[in-house]
């Protein structure tokens, strides 16, 4: 059973995040924001493809459902921790750090 406080520890231990606030939640990022915990810290936002996020829902359909707006169909999931395990949690985050990254610049000849 992960928790907020596994979240914070594990995205902050991702090479180049930060956190910062985000409304009423904190916001994990790196050059775009990739996940954000609720202030009670028992579910958060990930930010995947819709692709990812069809796939996580369908694996595991008690701990992932897509946000029910225009966020969700941009790949925005929400995650009731309680319901992950570590290894699961580590593994949402590494998928949704992996998007945030900064984009490469082409190089010039």
């Amino acid at each position: 059973m992960a928790t907020g406080s596994d979240l914070r520890r594990m995205a902050l231990a991702l090479d180049g995040t930060t956190e910062a606030p985000h409304f009423d939640r904190a916001a994990f990022k790196v050059a775009r924001t990739y996940v954000t915990l609720a202030a009670d810290g028992k579910s958060a936002n990930f930010k995947f493809t819709p692709d990812e996020q069809e796939f996580k829902c369908m694996m595991a359909p008690a701990a992932f459902a897509a946000i029910a707006n225009g966020w969700g169909r941009q790949g925005w999931t929400t995650a009731t921790l309680a319901k992950l395990s570590a290894a699961e949690l580590k593994s949402a985050l590494d998928m949704a750090w992996a998007h945030a990254l900064p984009k490469k610049k082409p190089r010039r000849r």
